[in-house]
């Protein structure tokens, strides 16, 4: 009894709540660990295959990439990085990939603009252990182990959910159309119509971090029509305000949705995908 008496004085002195502190410290202190080496499978139909950290950096095609406006830093970084179509033999421009991030981020990616070698190129860039990549914010683990950057994004309007960060694994699926019937519009429309043209717009620029009628892998943002489309509660040009600048709009210390410069989603394409979206509000389906 005396020795469980000790115990508990021990810990007297706490103030309530001061254990959750210790927690979220801890948790804190983990986050902010410096890298370690990792691995990266890449799955495609016709062959598997997993990176180490440290043959990617030795890797031949390996090279010093400058990154003018960092999506994720914000700012020129530098990286080693390797180009992501030296890491993907046999693939073919019309194949479709996901890049799925260690938060549950899943871009949806057309193989065509990754398998590029002019123009905007994309790069698997490859933290290095022995010198790690800043904290993307205080408190952050950083945008490693692997992030795909892209030099000369402008050249072919790469959107900021082309560039998933803290990529975990990279594997190649069927087409999202294929998968997710119930992202489609009216099939009675034509392949050229607008609304058509707004699904290829949402699923480069949406996909990524919302769900639609609960279909896709996004874990990230909420769903775009169940219970509510947000053209049901944004008025106007509210929603088009929103999507190209979120917090002027939601002041929201936490948000994560990034704003859509009209660089990377033009006007035209900006009006295909709300009229998507609306054409959706008609097409509900409960997941």
């Amino acid at each position: 009894m005396r020795a469980d008496f000790r115990y508990r004085g021990r810990y007297r002195h706490f103030k309530p709540g001061s254990h959750l502190k210790l927690i979220l410290a801890f948790l804190t202190a983990l986050l902010a660990l410096p890298a370690a080496a990792a691995q990266l499978t890449i799955d495609l139909d016709h062959a598997s295959k997993t990176w180490q950290t440290e043959d990617l950096l030795k890797h031949q095609d390996a090279q010093t990439v400058h990154i003018v406006d960092d999506v994720s830093y914000k700012r020129e970084m530098t990286y080693r990085a390797v180009p992501l179509a030296a890491l993907l033999p046999g693939l073919s421009p019309e194949n479709h990939l996901q890049a799925v991030a260690l938060d549950g981020f899943a871009a949806e990616l057309t193989a065509a603009p990754l398998l590029q070698k002019h123009g905007a190129r994309a790069w698997l860039a490859v933290e290095d252990p022995a010198h790690p990549w800043p904290a993307l914010a205080e408190g952050k683990p950083s945008a490693g182990p692997f992030y795909l950057v892209w030099t000369d994004p402008q050249a072919g309007n790469i959107s900021p959910e082309q560039w998933p960060f803290q990529i975990s694994g990279i594997k190649q699926l069927k087409t999202v159309a294929e998968r997710f019937p119930a992202l489609l519009p009216d099939p009675k429309l034509a392949a050229n119509d607008p609304i058509n043209q707004g699904f290829a717009v949402f699923q480069k620029n949406c996909l990524a971090c919302h769900r639609l009628n609960g279909a896709g892998d996004a874990q990230v943002g909420p769903d775009l029509n169940i219970p509510y489309n947000p053209t049901e509660y944004f008025s106007g040009d509210f929603l088009k305000r929103y999507i190209r600048d979120p917090q002027s709009l939601r002041h929201w210390p936490q948000a994560k949705m990034p704003a859509f410069a009209a660089s990377v989603l033009p006007d035209g394409e900006l009006d295909l995908l709300v009229g998507y979206l609306k054409h959706m509000a008609g097409r509900k389906q409960q997941p």
